[in-house]
């Protein structure tokens, strides 16, 4: 449990960088006000017709005895909305660090000067973070399912489905959110999977703690940029402080 906190702990510190490095950090916003402006509208038509959308999924019990039909009705809205909000944060984070891409790398290099005093000059250009955030969104997808399956479990499937959508969306965050500072040092897809599988509850903690400040109405928009800070010094502590004979590239 105490690596889960200390992974909590990491996107409070990634909060910190807001006194710190405050212009890099308010660029940050802007990608994420445009992607959460999408996904506000979209959940919003999602939930003004989330009675229709229970409704034909809960069709089956019609003729079970009241108050079945309503129960199953309800459960089924649930579910819906579960799976929805795991499928908006996992496509809300890949897309808002597909279009900030220019803000949340001059975050990671202010979150690298300030900790290491240089930046790794590893490939970390639009594509490679592409193919990331498409991987991103597939493992999201498939978390989704799981959490939408676990939601049937009579009596306690709605708690449980929210709460393995949040850890395992935690765990996809970690592992796309620190994919910058990890590819920067060099370190290719699969060392990166072994790294955070070894640190496995200290990476869910911090996932887990970005995804419920996501779940604050507006909280998706002004914590990217420290998630992407938090991030940058989660890689940090799983590498057990960041190599300083890597290659510097002096940042414009």
């Amino acid at each position: 449990m105490s690596e889960f906190m200390a992974g909590a702990r990491v996107l409070l510190r990634g909060w910190g960088m807001w006194r710190r490095r405050p212009r890099a950090m308010a660029w940050g916003l802007v990608p994420a006000a445009a992607a959460g402006l999408l996904v506000v509208v979209l959940l919003v038509v999602l939930t003004l017709n989330l009675d229709h959308v229970g409704d034909a999924l809960s069709g089956f019990a019609a003729g079970w005895p009241s108050p079945w039909p309503r129960v199953v009705g309800l459960v089924a809205q649930a579910l819906v909305l579960a799976t929805a909000v795991v499928v908006v944060v996992v496509t809300f984070t890949a897309l808002t660090l597909a279009i900030g891409e220019p803000f949340y790398d001059r975050i990671w290099r202010a979150v690298e000067l300030a900790e290491t005093g240089t930046v790794p000059s590893g490939d970390t250009g639009f594509w490679r973070g592409a193919v990331d955030g498409i991987a991103m969104v597939i493992r999201g997808l498939a978390v989704a399912v799981v959490a939408g399956l676990l939601g049937l479990v009579p009596l306690v499937g709605t708690a449980l489905g929210w709460t393995a959508g949040v850890l395992l969306t935690g765990w996809v965050l970690a592992h796309e959110l620190t994919t910058r500072a990890l590819i920067a040092r060099g370190i290719e897809r699969r060392d990166r999977n072994r790294l955070l599988r070894t640190h496995r509850l200290r990476a869910v903690g911090f996932g887990a703690a970005t995804q419920l400040c996501f779940l604050v109405p507006g909280g998706a928009v002004v914590t990217m940029p420290a998630a992407v800070a938090g991030s940058t010094l989660l890689a940090h502590s799983l590498l057990e402080g960041p190599p300083r004979s890597t290659p510097v590239l002096t940042p414009g």
